[in-house]
């Protein structure tokens, strides 16, 4: 990890609290435009229940975002990384294989619920348009910005950013100046704060235990918010979540002040058919402004969601989780990356939800099923991290109990959801949950029917080819991308294609090796020489966040071999090697399809089927290391798995 990253991780700066209002608190901070609206419903408003539903929020936010996430959660983090697939690579240590279960699980939610909350943020703010247009259709307008949104993706958040911060504090202040002004006029809403409320709203409200599925809506942000971990540092994180739960909480009990001063009444009947308190509780003079701004901080909320997914599907990518696509580096900041297809993956998905629910409270039913379970599997993986840091048992045990028994809670409030929408997204998470596991299955698959043999058997013939006229040269150097951990070893298919495919004669054979580490950042390299002038094995060792640019990393490394003297890269032909022409580089990517003498197992035969569907459609191996595909010669290998057992046949005369 560079200086200036891990400063960012260990400081307290004005500019590192400025950037985590900026990119965290998007989506946690744009609750108060519907947890409300939500728990109050179509119902006549009830005092008890507004000071049950503050209650519940307040405690929520308490024990949920402050307790759980900012104070234990941030305090794992891998390198200053946050989010439940760097959580899993650090529990990965403890050898227990079915972690990756949780991972996989809360992965998959945590993207799902990216493709719901630009959609309801969105939305929720634009249609305070209705105050003064009832029967505007709010849907292309919500699209437009969706769409102004995912474009300007590719350009890189920092561009962006420099706005966002301002925004997000203008957006905290109005939502703490709000509320103040309606709490001073009526104070018993601080009556809220004792948790017997809480408990009370659960017996009275009309929808009984489920009315937590709302409730839960304060509190979806808190994953999206330890995701994020890694732009701006935890100490920055937890400073900034004081200011931020302070305006929360000022507005959620000034709305409840303002409901309860109209007990009796509906919201309907208020302000019309889209009446929201969040809006009801601004002076009709500041309303417009007050749109404008709930605008522009729900685009920042659907942002801080799209950086949250590139960042996941970056790292499920290097932990054999996704298959390979294409990774863009908008600008030169770490954790600053930009993924095209999920982008559009993303906005195609929002496009579809605004269309399939139109409004914002058909939405509030899909939304926090699939997030529930994101958080249930941190808890899971959180467990197993404490262990890890031998924190005493009865620390853990009390605790990791007491948030299950809370999440499942959730879970079971939010399951009526299932009928009313949130089918959506938990397609989307099984999608996204069988893409994963296929991908997962079928690497470790392919790993076990891989036959590894030790290079020291072909050493001498490798130095025969290499010197054997008799055999046109196929290329000065050349180079195999091997996945062989140990350096003494190479993939039998590696000497297969040297020796046997078609003899290829170079002067001098590179292995090169790329192994994913499961801290973030780091950029090491390791060179063992087999054979003097013949053979050459290099090791990259990478950071999950690393850019995996093999062409250049390779390049600097012949270049300070050649600055030390280990290694002769000019061309062996005479006329150039008089000329001190460099030699022609050549890499050979091997591509495996399924032999059809395989006999698989019908699990296996569903898995790498589909594993081949999905590889069609990622990245080639040549692009997702970053090579320059007219030095690249693909090589097709057929994957036998389970060779048939030995054929008898009888032969006649």
């Amino acid at each position: 990890m560079s200086a200036s990253h891990k400063d960012l991780h260990t400081k307290l700066t004005l500019g590192g609290l400025l950037v985590s209002l900026g990119i965290i608190y998007g989506d946690i901070g744009t609750s108060p435009l519907y947890v409300m609206t939500a728990i109050l419903g179509n119902h006549i408003i009830n005092a008890d229940v507004v000071l049950g539903g503050i209650s519940a929020v307040f405690w929520t936010l308490t024990l949920q975002t402050t307790i759980k996430y900012v104070i234990i959660t941030l305090s794992a983090d891998n390198h200053g990384e946050g989010g439940i697939f760097a959580l899993y690579a650090l529990v990965k240590k403890t050898k227990i294989q079915w972690l990756i279960v949780p991972a996989i699980i809360g992965g998959s939610a945590l993207l799902a619920d990216g493709i719901i909350t630009p959609p309801i943020s969105v939305s929720s703010a634009v249609e305070g348009i209705r105050t003064y247009y009832p029967q505007m259709d709010t849907v292309p307008i919500v699209i437009g910005i969706l769409f102004i949104l995912f474009t300007i993706q590719q350009f890189g958040t920092k561009l962006v950013g420099k706005f966002f911060a301002p925004i997000m504090m203008i957006w905290f202040g109005m939502l703490a100046v709000l509320g103040v002004i309606q709490i001073a006029q009526h104070t018993e809403v601080f009556k809220a704060i004792n948790p017997y409320y809480a408990y009370h709203l659960l017996k009275i409200h009309p929808d009984g235990f489920f009315v937590l599925g709302f409730v839960f809506l304060c509190t979806t942000g808190a994953e999206a918010l330890y995701s994020d971990m890694g732009h701006c540092g935890r100490k920055n994180i937890r400073i900034s979540w004081i200011f931020v739960k302070t305006a929360l909480v000022l507005n959620y009990f000034g709305q409840g002040a303002y409901l309860i001063h109209h007990g009796g009444q509906t919201l309907q009947s208020l302000g019309g058919k889209n009446a929201n308190p969040f809006y009801l509780i601004m002076p009709s003079w500041f309303q417009p402004i007050g749109i404008v701004i709930a605008t522009l901080a729900a685009v920042i909320a659907s942002q801080a969601l799209i950086s949250g997914s590139f960042t996941l599907i970056n790292e499920a990518m290097r932990l054999n989780f996704w298959p390979k696509v294409k990774i863009k580096y908008p600008t030169e900041l770490k954790g600053q990356l930009y993924i095209p297809s999920i982008n559009w993956l993303l906005f195609f998905g929002c496009v579809g939800i605004v269309l399939h629910f139109g409004e914002s409270s058909n939405m509030q039913h899909a939304y926090g099923l699939a997030i529930i379970l994101c958080m249930i599997m941190t808890t899971i993986l959180l467990n197993f991290y404490l262990i890890l840091k031998r924190v005493k048992l009865y620390f853990i045990v009390p605790l990791i109990t007491i948030y299950l028994t809370i999440e499942f809670s959730f879970l079971a409030a939010n399951i009526t959801k299932f009928a009313e929408g949130g089918y959506v997204t938990l397609f989307i998470a099984l999608v996204l949950i069988s893409i994963m596991t296929i991908w997962y299955s079928a690497k470790k698959i392919n790993k076990t029917y891989t036959k590894i043999v030790k290079i020291d058997d072909y050493k001498k013939v490798l130095m025969e080819l290499s010197a054997d006229l008799s055999i046109p040269k196929y290329a000065t150097h050349l180079v195999y991308m091997t996945n062989a951990n140990r350096t003494d070893e190479i993939e039998e298919k590696v000497m297969y294609s040297i020796l046997q495919k078609r003899p290829k004669r170079a002067d001098m054979y590179w292995f090169v090796h790329v192994n994913i580490l499961s801290e973030p950042y780091k950029k090491e390299y390791k060179v063992t020489e087999i054979l003097k002038d013949d053979l050459y094995r290099v090791d990259f060792n990478l950071g999950f966040r690393e850019p995996t640019k093999i062409n250049l990393m390779f390049r600097e490394v012949i270049r300070d071999m050649v600055k030390k003297g280990e290694v002769d890269i000019t061309s062996r032909y005479e006329s150039l090697n008089k000329n001190n022409i460099i030699g022609d580089f050549k890499f050979v990517l091997s591509e495996k399809f399924l032999s059809n003498d395989s006999d698989l197992r019908w699990h296996e035969k569903i898995i790498m089927n589909s594993y081949f569907l999905i590889k069609k459609l990622s990245l080639s191996e040549e692009s997702a290391f970053g090579l320059d595909s007219s030095s690249v010669k693909i090589e097709k290998f057929p994957m036998v798995l389970h060779a048939p057992e030995k054929i008898e046949l009888v032969r006649v005369k």
